[in-house]
């Protein structure tokens, strides 16, 4: 959630509240996307886009199948969100995906204004919500979401490293 006050800091990882059902629950939406992937030879990433309780959109990793260096799991979760709601602007939806954004999904998140981020495991080669670098969030630009990272995080983690370790 979003500070009253400005000025205040959003809360750190630690200050997370207790996982929520629900979000578990659409976690395992995207995990299930995820899977989609990896049985397409895909880097296994999933997402869902949720508006008022129902699915909007989803994606997964499709770079290899479509030859389209875009087409990360969030990028299509948006797409077909967009088309769904009829409007580019998603202010009250939220994004479900099993790690964290890179750069250019999370500009979109921003671009589309995604009202919460909610991802699984964190990527330390990529990530641009915190592990990398900060483009959710980051105080120079229009728009500002509540962000939740960690949530089934073993699980989506699990999947990216057996997949990674299965093409060594």
């Amino acid at each position: 959630m979003l500070p009253e006050n400005p000025k205040d800091e959003l809360p750190t990882a630690d200050a997370q509240p207790p996982t929520t059902a629900s979000d578990e629950v659409w976690m395992q939406e995207a995990l299930r996307s995820a899977q989609r992937a990896l049985e397409a030879g895909e880097v296994p990433v999933g997402a869902v886009v949720v508006c008022n309780g129902n699915i909007v959109g989803r994606g997964w990793n499709r770079n290899i199948t479509d030859s389209d260096p875009t087409a990360h799991a969030e990028i299509l979760a948006l797409r077909e969100a967009g088309a769904t709601v009829g409007n580019h602007r998603l202010g009250a939806c939220e994004l479900f995906v099993t790690i964290e954004p890179c750069a250019m999904c999370a500009g979109a998140l921003v671009h589309a204004r995604i009202k919460r981020l909610v991802y699984g495991a964190d990527d330390p080669k990529a990530g641009a919500v915190h592990s990398v670098m900060l483009v959710v969030n980051h105080p120079q630009l229009n728009h500002q979401m509540e962000v939740r990272g960690g949530i089934l995080a073993g699980h989506c983690a699990e999947m990216l490293q057996t997949f990674f370790k299965s093409r060594r």
